[in-house]
């Protein structure tokens, strides 16, 4: 196969920055689409600055991506919580969560899709969460992350037949992430309460997600497709609180 090519959204930070470490390592080109820089030196580095919660500008980037890059796998990783209690959602919170969690996958995936049906191959990696089975003062954050597997599912059946796959890990609670932190600061006391929670009684890192993300990009996992995979630390069959 030729040189791989890969989008890696919110890839400057935490997950994100741990799968384009893997990728590189892998032999891709990397193009990181964030609002910031990826600090990852390497000359299969591109950073793209780009808002992913603003649908015409976001649309303006991956044209041009697309114009510059034969990419044939894309990671949707980008993602933001709005922790509320339900009383204190707002509709802003709903629409700017589905820009950011379902609007800008289709697009990234619209915008290189003839070329992955030409090449009669492509990976498609949608990243959501373990709180899509149920988590207190995740309204927002749950039910768009929720409709990526709706997102995977169906590209699934309508793309499967050009060597296209469509699949989701769902990460549990990760430390050395900007989004966990926002919710439990680091040093706080309830990392050990939560970790004690987690049947596998730890807490997951970037790397462990990463890994199962480069599982579904591989060529090889070419029969491998509509799935969702639970990178969780077990929390997916018990239950979990922070």
């Amino acid at each position: 196969m030729s040189e791989l090519h890969a989008i890696v959204t919110g890839g400057s930070t935490g997950i994100g920055a741990a799968i384009c470490r893997m990728l590189i390592v892998a032999d891709y080109n990397d193009i990181c689409m964030a609002r910031r820089a990826s600090k990852l030196s390497s000359s299969r580095m591109t950073s793209v600055s780009v808002d992913l919660m603003d649908a015409r500008a976001t649309r303006a980037a991956v044209a041009e991506v697309a114009r510059d890059f034969p990419v044939t796998t894309i990671v949707h990783n980008a993602g933001a919580i709005r922790e509320r209690a339900l009383e204190q959602v707002t509709v802003d919170d709903i629409e700017e969560l589905a820009r950011l969690h379902l609007v800008a996958p289709v697009l990234l995936v619209q915008a290189n899709l003839a070329h992955m049906k030409s090449a009669k191959y492509g990976r498609i990696v949608l990243i959501s969460t373990r709180a899509v089975l149920g988590l207190a003062k995740r309204t927002a954050y749950a039910s768009t992350k929720a409709g990526l597997l709706g997102l995977a599912r169906t590209w699934a059946l309508e793309l499967g037949e050009f060597g296209i796959t469509s699949n989701v890990v769902a990460p549990g609670p990760i430390e050395e992430t900007e989004m966990f932190h926002e919710v439990i600061p680091r040093g706080s006391p309830r990392m050990q309460s939560i970790a004690s929670a987690v049947p596998v009684k730890r807490l997951g890192k970037p790397d462990d997600v990463a890994r199962a993300v480069m599982f579904f990009a591989a060529p090889e996992a070419g029969f491998v497709t509509g799935q969702t995979l639970f990178v969780c630390g077990g929390t997916s069959v018990g239950s979990i609180t922070y």
